[in-house]
């Protein structure tokens, strides 16, 4: 994973101990330092510097010879939803559309060629798929990476499906690229997208647009169902303008957040007066 960066200030260190962290997954929740070191593609003793220093930071914890990740990680990616105010701001729409639909919730930006979940809530019912805050899916299987691949240029669609995904999920259906074109122009005509058991089986999404201030689409909110209990029809008919709704409410909400008044004071110097 490491030696990506070409750039005179890029820091290898920095990126091999992200490389680190990101190798722990929910199929890899324990880790051997040889394991580690396999997986990140490190030297052994780099990688158990690195090990010992996400330790010190309270980002890994050792027993009995296995590594694992600390709820600390857990700020790392916090902070950047935090940044943008968009947990606070759709919270209350999530929960609502939650207990108006009895379906899970999600928001999700686009990260490269993968959607990464930023908001949920959801339901217990069982789906093929479990879902976190900092979930990755290829974006072109799912509702809402349709929704932000519509809102690209041509260029810019062009540059993030020439990046691999990192989620890890192979797609249950692939589309062609003339068939994913085809699609996403039907929902930027339409607003909305639907994604039927692409993902996975059982899987079925539809998904709208979460706008900001300027009216640019910054993520994607969704209302998730399993195929077996809900049509597409219901899902189209009775859950679709909810979110539509519920979605409008949101990016209302995150343009008066990011629109409202801050000033940060420059700090008193001592014996500056």
């Amino acid at each position: 994973m490491a030696g990506r960066g070409s750039g005179p200030d890029f820091v290898e260190s920095l990126a091999r101990g992200l490389d680190v962290l990101r190798c722990f997954d929910q199929h890899h929740r324990d880790m051997s330092l040889a394991e580690v070191a396999s997986a990140t593609g490190l030297a052994r003793p780099t990688a158990r510097r690195l090990l010992l220093t996400l330790g010190e930071l309270g980002y890994v914890r050792s027993a009995d010879g296995a590594f694992s990740l600390t709820p600390k990680v857990i700020t790392l990616g916090t902070a950047y939803v935090a940044s943008l105010g968009l947990w606070d701001v759709a919270r209350p729409h999530l929960e609502a559309l939650v207990r108006q639909t009895g379906e899970s919730s999600s928001m999700a930006q686009l990260d490269g060629n993968d959607i990464v979940y930023v908001a949920r809530v959801s339901v217990p019912k069982i789906i093929a798929l479990r879902v976190d805050i900092g979930t990755l899916f290829p974006a072109p299987q799912t509702s809402q990476g349709k929704v932000l691949l519509a809102a690209l240029s041509r260029d810019e669609l062009d540059e993030v499906l020439e990046i691999p995904s990192r989620s890890g999920v192979p797609p249950h259906v692939d589309h062609s690229r003339k068939e994913l074109e085809a699609e996403l122009s039907q929902i930027r005509a339409r607003g909305w997208a639907l994604a039927d058991e692409e993902l996975a089986p059982g899987v079925r999404s539809v998904a709208v647009p979460v706008r900001d201030g300027a009216g640019a689409v910054r993520a994607a909110m969704n209302v998730t169902v399993h195929a077996a209990e809900t049509s597409t029809e219901h899902l189209l008919e009775a859950h679709l303008p909810k979110l539509l709704r519920a979605a409008g409410d949101v990016s209302a909400d995150w343009a008066l957040w990011q629109s409202r008044p801050h000033h940060e004071a420059s700090p008193v110097v001592e014996g500056a007066r």
